[in-house]
């Protein structure tokens, strides 16, 4: 967890064709989260890495929320 704590979210944007494949993910549509430190973090439909999957956010007092990067 020390690659991500503390660090700054950059961008949201959709994982690219390399980091799909990297996964072994074709043709799936899947958020990216790119921190300020180079790590990038993305949902996976299992533990075992089986897909990608959806990320969805909760804060106190307000509705939840899908978390989606602006690609329209």
């Amino acid at each position: 967890m020390d690659n991500i704590i503390g660090a700054k979210i950059r961008a949201v944007r959709l994982m690219t064709k390399d980091e799909l494949e990297a996964q072994g993910w074709d043709y799936e549509t899947v958020v990216a989260i790119e921190l300020d430190n180079g790590a990038v973090l993305y949902p996976s439909q299992d533990d075992e890495g089986n897909g990608g999957g959806a990320l969805f956010g909760h804060k106190a007092g307000e509705p939840d929320f899908y978390v989606w990067p602006d690609v329209l």
